[in-house]
């Protein structure tokens, strides 16, 4: 029924644009669902996936990892510091040249998504009869499944300490004292999925949250305005989802911190 719902949604979505644009010829629209349909995509069908795409793929996991980042970084005062005292550093446009070099922001996001995954789990299907490196037989035709939030919080991955959020791990200092990321391979954190079918978006994800967690925590607190001593449940669905939402308190920053 859900997926149903959807579906209807987006299919009207597609249908209501291209009335738009058949009694509005000139009309100059620059959203990306225009320039499918005015570049010739009138596949419905194929345009319908296209936006349910965009739905699932560009809002739902951005919110979802967000959501998770916050909370945890009000659990944890000390990365909070660390994260506000790189963004003052920055200049308050946020541009290109300055959000990557966001080394500690980036590093909170990947930890942040190591325990609480956008996409908990993801499944494929082979193609064709494969072996796995282990020696397992895999069937054409097999659906294999693997959990991201699982993978996140394996200990003989991630160390005995994998509870803990702990952007350092993803950094090592360098010789001028500055910090320097240091990635994982895709396979051991396939939250943006591995291998030729790796999400295209990715650097245009973390370049999106960096952007919104640098606007966001340069300006304001964010706290968490939950009952004392209860933590949100974890939902897991088409994206992570925290149960009945993260209520919050929006609190202006002094534009002083403290290291």
């Amino acid at each position: 029924m859900a997926v149903k719902e959807v579906h209807e949604y987006a299919k009207n979505l597609v249908r209501e644009k291209k009335k738009e644009l058949k009694e509005k010829a000139s009309l100059e629209s620059e959203d990306m669902l225009s320039r499918f349909l005015s570049s010739g995509h009138s596949d419905e069908d194929f345009v319908t996936d296209i936006v349910i795409s965009f739905i699932l793929a560009g809002k739902d996991t951005t919110s979802a990892a967000l959501t998770w980042f916050f909370w945890l970084l009000a659990k944890n005062p000390r990365v909070e510091r660390e994260l506000v005292k790189e963004i003052m550093e920055k200049s308050e446009a946020s541009v290109y040249d300055e959000v990557k070099h966001m080394v500690y922001t980036h590093a909170a996001l990947c930890e942040s998504m190591r325990l609480y995954p956008p996409v908990p789990m993801d499944t494929k299907e082979a193609v064709e009869d494969d072996v796995l490196p282990d020696g397992t037989v895999v069937k054409k035709g097999t659906m294999v499944t693997y959990h991201v939030y699982a993978m996140g919080r394996m200990e003989s991955i991630w160390g005995d300490d994998w509870a803990e959020f702990k952007p350092e791990r993803w950094l090592e200092k360098v010789d001028s004292g500055k910090w320097k990321f240091v990635g994982r391979d895709s396979f051991t954190y396939p939250v943006f999925q591995a291998g030729p079918r790796m999400c295209l978006g990715k650097e245009m994800a973390f370049m999106q949250t960096q952007r919104l967690v640098a606007g966001i925590m340069r300006r304001f607190r964010v706290v968490p305005a939950l009952a004392p001593g209860v933590d949100p449940h974890f939902i897991s669905f088409l994206s992570s989802r925290m149960e009945g939402g993260f209520p919050v308190k929006i609190l202006h920053r002094e534009t002083s911190h403290s290291n």
